[in-house]
């Protein structure tokens, strides 16, 4: 009969890892009396037969072994590994154990079978118990007859959504797309002014859906919202319908597939979706900007629920405008901007840059309202079929911006206070004639492109208050791994 022991992983000498349930392991069997080995098993402590037989079927040797495969036949020598056969090839375990007839008997190679430790049945349980320490935030227990989407939204957790609902597992998962520590404060979040650590802005990023890749762009995306020059907070308390929205710049927006082409500011896009709703929910959840409370907005807008898309640096004639915004050139970054939703602007005739820049400025002055200026920001998308036109004449981004900055300076008999029977508009000065007002503030109007490649149809995101108690866009670069 089979003798079952406990003993820790052996500095020297031969290991081997079976279980039952693997036919190869059951092929080796009658051969694993011919080493001098530890034998592990993961499954079943009383197989093999014959042979004494450590049980891992808590799985640590395992583990601390590195078992992808099993039957793994390994060597180590002064507590390290030194060579490895993964499944039964009869040259290699007879090289490697140094028995020059073992198994003679049996086929030449068979292929082994996955370790237990990569069961989806065991994997949750092994992440948590070997790196749930990492873990500080407060376990909430559901009851066993409680519905976790309703559960989760009872709690006031969601955005009126269905949410995934964080399990230590899911948050170790996501905490493995960083290596920033998990206690690491990332922000200090309005307008509750609660520190944000890593691990808080992983739960959110579980419960928006993001994948476990998306995680350093919602991290600067949370660094640049909390900055104070973006003011959160007065967005958040203002009446006006605006919110923090992420454009993502650089190689990591194709790498984990932030949609820049068509529907760019539309659905479809688990990037898109998920990373601008994890910035709305930790500003939620952890700063507690809850509509009704601090988020004071008359009738918001779909944005609000997140908006996120990604700069086609590929398909622009123009440098990034993330490199204008002063990030070198190949780091991937992010802007997070005040937005409201998307207003259309559409062009399908104009073919020189004189006339399309018009019509934009003549979508970029509704803004707000058409005779207020300067006031709110603004970011134009523009799309490929508009972008190719400016191209096409030699116009890069700085020759637009120039030449809609002349386009929207507004006279001041048409801005004023009751011109056009409008009560709306700029007061009257008071000490001095009013001249022409530009439409934006230095600096309040960005120019991205994005979009598909058919449809002469770009797009204005009209903003809020820029500047000194307004909000200022913010730009961070995004921390990758090496």
């Amino acid at each position: 009969m089979p003798t079952t022991v406990s003993a820790p992983v052996p500095d020297d000498g031969l290991v081997v890892v079976v279980k039952q349930d693997c036919p190869t392991c059951q092929l080796v069997a009658p051969v694993l009396g011919d080493l001098d080995a530890t034998v592990y098993s993961q499954d079943d402590p009383t197989f093999p037969d014959g042979v004494a037989v450590v049980d891992d079927t808590g799985l640590d040797a395992s583990l601390a072994l590195g078992i992808d495969v099993v039957p793994t036949l390994l060597r180590r020598r002064g507590g390290a590994e030194t060579d490895r056969a993964e499944g039964w090839d009869r040259a290699r375990w007879r090289e490697l154990s140094g028995v020059a007839g073992l198994g003679a008997e049996l086929t030449d190679w068979k292929p082994g079978c996955g370790s237990r430790t990569h069961d989806p049945a065991v994997a949750e349980e092994l992440l948590v118990r070997t790196r749930g320490h990492e873990l500080h935030a407060r376990r909430v227990e559901l009851a066993g007859l409680e519905d976790e989407a309703e559960a989760l939204y009872d709690r006031g957790w969601t955005d009126g959504l269905p949410v995934v609902a964080p399990t230590p597992a899911r948050v170790l998962r996501m905490l493995a797309g960083t290596s920033r520590a998990p206690d690491e404060v990332v922000a200090t979040v309005p307008p509750n002014l609660v520190p944000a650590t890593v691990e808080k802005v992983a739960i959110n990023a579980v419960l928006a859906g993001c994948r476990p890749e998306y995680l350093p762009v919602v991290l600067a995306a949370v660094e640049a919202a909390c900055a104070e020059e973006f003011n959160a907070h007065g967005l958040l308390a203002t009446t006006w319908g605006a919110a923090p929205a992420v454009l993502v710049h650089g190689p990591i927006a194709c790498r984990i597939g932030v949609n820049t082409g068509g529907n760019a500011l539309g659905q479809g896009t688990r990037a898109n979706s998920t990373i601008g709703r994890a910035l709305q929910l930790v500003i939620r959840n952890v700063g507690g900007g809850r509509p009704g409370e601090v988020d004071r907005a008359t009738l918001g807008q779909p944005g609000k629920v997140g908006l996120c898309f990604a700069e086609d640096e590929q398909r622009s004639p123009w440098e990034p405008l993330s490199v204008s915004r002063g990030v070198p050139a190949g780091a991937s970054a992010v802007t997070v901007f005040a937005a409201e939703g998307a207003h259309g602007v559409v062009d399908q005739i104009s073919r020189t840059p004189e006339s399309l820049a018009r019509s934009l400025a003549r979508g970029l002055r509704g803004v707000g309202h058409p005779k207020l200026a300067p006031g709110f920001d603004a970011v134009l998308v523009v799309v490929p079929e508009h972008t190719a036109v400016f191209a096409e004449a030699g116009w890069d981004r700085a020759r637009l911006h120039a030449e809609l900055d002349e386009l929207l300076l507004l006279a001041p008999e048409e801005i004023a206070r009751g011109a056009d029977g409008i009560d709306e508009g700029m007061p009257a000065p008071r000490h001095r004639p009013l001249g022409p007002r530009p439409k934006f503030r230095p600096g309040g109007l960005m120019i991205a492109v994005a979009g598909g490649g058919a449809g002469k149809f770009s797009a204005v995101l009209g903003g809020w208050v820029g500047g000194p108690g307004g909000s200022t866009p913010v730009t961070r670069v995004i921390e990758e791994d090496p």
